[in-house]
């Protein structure tokens, strides 16, 4: 198990007591943490066309609020206010490879499980209000000061404005505040309200989320999945039929069918897994292509591997799981596809989920590993290091 980021507490006395449960306020988790990106460069990158950026602008009093969409440029940013905006921008981990860095102390929670890394610039009184979330969320607090304000579980019935362009819970009434200094850390669970307030004119937060997929969006999810593979002639079948007294009733034989069909889907674990990984796996932007401009075969790659070893780096935006099959196998997921791996490319698979950097020795790996990387490399999933 990897270092413990809550201080006194374990990896897993918070999975056990706090995750999904409880906040967590953890002082000084990250005290000697290193920006990867500071002010500028953040605005530098809410400039940028594909990547994800919002600014929040509020009055003093907190009865107006303006939402704006990025990309931004630099007259966007010479005409806010001397305080009270909030500058977002999602993914940062995505275009800044050293920020992965602080996304890796995350992994004893399942790689799926992850979302993304957003930073965020606040002047003075900026914030985005009292709101909820639907996932979980580590705040460290990176510069500057915050004031973190907790209360309450709230869901998609509490009551919310609805003269505001972002969530606002109104009526806000805190249970504990804390000001958060550089290298505190604040973990919140799924729908507890919480409301950030930048206390000083430099405050920077980087937020580390994690997702779950609602439960409305995996039963959707697989029926789509399942319903593509079948043909017009897979129907609902009854040769047996008898006659029954009244017409118009669904027997509860006739419901037994029904249910069987679900049940021939959800029991076959190798269509499910393969719909599971696939899924969880699909990149945030799938719209972004990063595959390389030159392509290479696995004869390439072996006379490469002949002259010296190859480093290889899992690509920032990638999203990679496998799972273990009862027949020893592994189905290797990546960025929405599914890679069936045997023998050596096991190895690989287990090895491209652990860790972001691969080091590539001639005959350490079998033809299928190679074949595998080969693939990965052609989709921009893993690309070679400078």
């Amino acid at each position: 198990m990897s270092q413990s980021p809550f201080g006194d507490i374990s990896i897993e006395t918070f999975l056990a007591e706090y995750w999904q449960k409880k906040p967590l306020l953890v002082r000084g988790a990250y005290k000697d943490f290193i920006q990867p990106v500071d002010a500028d460069e953040l605005a530098g990158l809410a400039c940028e066309e594909d990547v994800e950026a919002r600014l929040v602008i509020t009055a003093p009093d907190n009865d107006t609020w303006e939402l704006k969409h990025g990309p931004f440029n630099e007259d966007t940013f010479a005409e806010l206010p001397d305080s009270h905006w909030t500058l977002l921008v999602q993914a940062v981990d995505n275009w800044v490879p050293d920020a992965c860095d602080l996304v890796e102390q995350f992994r004893f929670i399942p790689n799926w499980r992850y979302d993304d890394l957003m930073v965020s610039f606040a002047s003075e009184g900026g914030g985005v209000g009292p709101h909820y979330d639907n996932y979980d969320v580590f705040l460290i607090q990176t510069q500057g000061e915050r004031r973190w304000e907790i209360g309450g579980h709230f869901d998609q019935h509490s009551p919310r404005r609805d003269d505001t362009p972002v969530m606002i819970i109104p009526d806000w009434h805190p249970e504990q505040t804390w000001v958060l200094e550089p290298g505190d850390m604040l973990y919140v669970p799924p729908q507890v309200g919480h409301n950030g307030v930048a206390v000083t004119d430099d405050c920077m937060t980087y937020s580390v989320g994690f997702r779950a997929p609602s439960q409305a969006e995996i039963l959707r999810g697989f029926t789509d999945y399942v319903g593509e593979q079948l043909t017009s002639e897979s129907r609902y079948a009854d040769p047996e039929l008898t006659v029954q007294e009244h017409p118009g009733e669904i027997t509860p034989q006739a419901l037994e069918k029904v249910r069987n069909i679900f049940n021939a889907f959800l029991n076959d674990e190798q269509k499910l897994a393969t719909w599971f990984g696939e899924y969880v796996t699909d990149p945030k932007y799938p719209e972004l292509d990063q595959s390389p401009e030159d392509k290479i075969n696995s004869q390439q790659l072996a006379d490469a591997l002949s002259q010296s070893e190859l480093a290889f780096v899992r690509n920032e935006g990638s999203r990679v799981s496998f799972t273990e099959q009862t027949s020893g196998d592994v189905l290797l997921f990546v960025d929405g596809q599914s890679y069936p791996c045997k023998g050596g490319s096991i190895q690989l698979a287990k090895l491209l989920c652990q860790t972001p950097n691969l080091i590539i020795n001639q005959g350490e790996w079998s033809g299928d590993a190679l074949e595998l990387l080969v693939s990965l490399y052609n989709r921009g999933c893993i690309y070679l290091a400078e």
